[in-house]
């Protein structure tokens, strides 16, 4: 479970203002503070097999992009406590560097403006390579350089081509094609977290791997 700390309130059937309160961030479209309408919620809690507590249930849409999540949550007298939602809100995994995490943590929470998504999934890109040793050159030399150096596949270099040519549009006004859309901006968004999760979370779990198996503390 994830430790989201967010409430709704206890209202009854279909009462207007029955929202989803204190998320930060929409996990569709990163707008902050979103309305979150219900429009569906279990009966009561709802039973388990497996003899744990039953659980209250509804259904969300933002209001902003129409985009659906779950809740769940425990009965707390006045509130309905919520401590994780489906999907959860996106977050940079905190084996990425320091420098990368944020300009990563950046392109997530700026989805729904997908310019400044793109320039920030760009500057996480280049954050990781420069991280792993990649720092003379320009952003193009250096993927070229991971490439040869077989730290990135063709298909990741290629990737990581666009993404940096798609950031570059918005920073630098292209005069034809000036802005990214928000398509576009997702997928550089989704590049940028799965370059992370290869050259960094991976390694760091496997690490931590064999330090557990040979007995070494992390």
């Amino acid at each position: 479970m994830t430790d989201i700390t967010t409430s709704i309130e206890r209202v009854s059937g279909l009462k207007m203002g029955n929202q989803l309160r204190g998320l930060r961030r929409c996990p569709h479209c990163s707008i902050a503070d979103p309305t979150m309408v219900r429009v569906w919620a279990s009966e009561g809690p709802v039973p388990r097999r497996d003899g744990g507590m039953p659980l209250h249930w509804g259904t969300y849409i933002c209001v902003s992009c129409g985009s659906a999540i779950a809740a769940y949550g425990s009965d707390g007298g006045n509130e309905f406590y919520v401590p994780e939602i489906f999907p959860p809100p996106k977050q940079a995994h905190g084996d990425v560097p320091d420098i990368a995490r944020k300009f990563l943590q950046q392109a997530m929470d700026t989805l729904h403006s997908p310019d400044a998504a793109a320039v920030m999934a760009g500057s996480a890109v280049d954050a990781m390579l420069k991280h792993i040793g990649y720092e003379n050159g320009t952003l193009y030399q250096r993927i070229d350089k991971a490439l040869a150096d077989n730290v990135l596949t063709k298909g990741m270099a290629d990737w990581a081509h666009w993404v940096r040519l798609g950031s570059n549009r918005p920073r630098h006004a292209d005069k034809d094609t000036p802005h990214v859309s928000p398509e576009d901006a997702k997928q550089s968004v989704e590049f940028a977290e799965a370059l992370a999760n290869f050259l960094h979370v991976l390694t760091a779990r496997i690490d931590r791997g064999i330090k557990a198996a040979s007995g070494v503390a992390p």
